[in-house]
């Protein structure tokens, strides 16, 4: 009994595709799911990763210009009202407001350095959310892909208990199929999860970091104004 149990085990294929065509529906609804949030989450890295390294190039290239020493309303002309880099936008939106601000007699209208200041904390908060969006997504598969793949584990294990009472077989031939399915769900659920989480604490402190730099432009660029504005 034990060499034909044996050889009965060896001859059953235990490959992730095996694994998965001989699943119940829900648990290959279970691990599909996860497959599929798995792609999400890492198509959601990447993309991050690509627009953070460009977004800190774009704020270092414009860091050099703006300390260049060149007129601020050059800079201002030659980049427009509406450029394409982040650290433009904040810009163009300070200098906008200082431009607005200024009476047709040359003047400037009181309150000129608190509504350019709210001018560039709103730029701020756009490119913020900006950066931040589709982190939410990391930080949700992160926290639940583990359960759905317990889920889907518990599932497959209930089935392979109840195809041992109808069978009324405990050999590890039929045991060992339905654990091998239902254990592939809790893996895949780790699969997606851990690296979601890794990366989204990344990724999190890297956003942190870009809209800090933007922020203390801002402060930098408000205290030119107010020297101009208090000369």
């Amino acid at each position: 009994m034990e060499a034909e149990t044996l050889a009965l085990a060896q001859e059953m294929d235990f490959s992730l595709w095996a694994l998965f065509a001989r699943a119940t529906i829900v648990v290959k609804l279970v691990m599909i799911f996860l497959i599929v949030a798995s792609f999400w989450a890492w198509s959601i890295i990447i993309q991050k990763l690509i627009t953070y390294r460009r977004a800190r190039a774009e704020a270092a290239r414009f860091d050099d210009r703006f300390w260049s020493g060149d007129p601020l309303d050059e800079l201002f002309d030659e980049i427009g009202p509406d450029p394409n880099g982040q650290s433009e936008r904040v810009f163009a939106a300070g200098m906008m407001e200082w431009r607005r601000s200024h009476r047709n007699d040359g003047g400037l209208i009181a309150g000129a350095t608190a509504r350019i200041d709210r001018n560039m904390d709103v730029a701020i908060a756009k490119e913020a959310d900006s950066l931040q969006s589709g982190l939410s997504v990391l930080a949700t598969v992160g926290s639940t892909a583990p359960f759905i793949g317990l889920f889907g584990t518990v599932w497959g294990i209930m089935h392979a208990f109840i195809g041992i009472a109808e069978q009324q077989n405990t050999n590890i031939a039929v045991v060992a199929p339905g654990i091998a399915e239902a254990l592939l769900a809790t893996g895949l659920g780790l699969l997606a999860a851990i690296p979601a989480v890794i990366f989204y604490n990344k990724l999190s402190g890297d956003s942190d970091r870009i809209v800090a730099g933007y922020e203390a432009f801002a402060d930098e660029f408000s205290t030119i104004l107010s020297r101009q504005l208090d000369s």
